[in-house]
């Protein structure tokens, strides 16, 4: 009898997730520098980008990100602070859901825009979640050109946006990589794009991340490397050993100083977190967004079983929020 339980908890553990299937690894995290050349030779619009893809690919397999200079206009930007600007103002008209991640709302974090008084909303601690869903400058951003033409290389097919997050100041989040909180189907199918609203200033708790950090091991939250009600180990400590295997690797930790209209766009498993606020006066706004692909994310993420309502955006495609559908598109652009 004891024989048999152990061979059932060793067949258990061998099932729960270490790393990601390596069968179904996006095509650049398994790629030669000779495939990234002969895959870059056949899309179709390499030769009409403003940067080089092969080099930008070769640095994304190398680093786990690239940076994108000046890739947004900011009248498309303008736009989309606007919308939030009038979100804010006027949010007992609204039902956008936002994080608020203070004491007195530790119970219930996420929380109806209109139930949350103004004081808060303008506040340190608070993410606008899925506003893309709301505006169309929103889904504008999320899925403008230079972003999806990039994720779309990387996947080898088209591009779903999974959600967004919309900050007005430093985050001054934890080191952690991304994929262990936002799964796909494909948990590796998973990329983000950070959106600089405006110039960021290095007292304001700027980005921060470990070049080459996605190709380190995957840390054990005791019950594999996604965290869970069931984990027995916490974001403190992915957060303490993350620092400390990047440290030991020597890994160069860089500050993401960008301006405003560039993008930087990271790989599921770059270790990355905010800085500290050195001056409460003053704003980061910033617009983060995931994505998946095509074979990976199939179904919104808060209706699975529904065939989803998808919007097309230059190659790439975003769903309508299931649950909030008189609230899609209602800040035209």
């Amino acid at each position: 009898m004891f024989d048999k339980l152990k061979a059932q908890v060793k067949a258990l553990l061998k099932s729960v997730p270490k790393d990601f299937d390596q069968a179904t690894l996006p095509w650049i995290d398994k790629a030669s520098s000779a495939e990234i050349s002969a895959f870059v030779s056949t899309y179709p619009v390499a030769k009409d980008l403003p940067y080089n893809l092969e080099e930008k690919l070769r640095f994304w397999q190398d680093n786990g990100y690239v940076i994108l200079e000046k890739a947004l206009a900011e009248s498309l930007i303008d736009s989309y602070l606007a919308d939030v600007e009038s979100l804010i103002e006027n949010h007992e008209k609204y039902k956008s859901l936002v994080r608020v991640d203070l004491p007195e709302y530790a119970k219930n974090p996420v929380q109806s825009i209109g139930d949350v008084p103004k004081n808060v909303l303008r506040g340190h601690y608070l993410k606008i979640m899925d506003f893309h869903n709301s505006s169309v400058a929103g889904k504008k951003l999320m899925l403008h050109p230079a972003i999806t033409t990039f994720l779309n290389a990387i996947w080898g097919q088209q591009t779903v946006a999974m959600q967004s997050l919309t900050f007005m100041h430093g985050s001054q989040q934890a080191t952690h990589q991304d994929f262990a909180y936002v799964v796909s189907q494909i948990p590796s199918h998973l990329a983000a794009s950070w959106i600089a609203l405006e110039d960021i200033n290095i007292d304001s708790g700027p980005l921060y991340y470990y070049k080459g950090s996605h190709k380190i091991k995957k840390f054990n939250f005791g019950n594999g490397i996604f965290f869970d009600g069931n984990s027995t180990e916490n974001p403190d400590s992915f957060a303490a050993y993350l620092d400390a295997e990047c440290k030991r690797l020597q890994l160069e930790k860089q500050t993401l100083l960008i301006k405003k209209g560039d993008v930087l766009i990271w790989h599921a498993a770059l270790a990355h977190g905010g800085n500290a606020i050195k001056n409460d006066a003053l704003t980061r706004k910033s617009y983060v967004c995931h994505y998946s692909s095509a074979s990976a994310y199939t179904r919104h993420r808060l209706a699975m079983q529904e065939e989803p309502i998808r919007m097309e955006y230059n190659g790439a495609v975003v769903f309508a929020n299931p649950t909030l559908k008189d609230q899609e598109d209602i800040f035209g652009e």
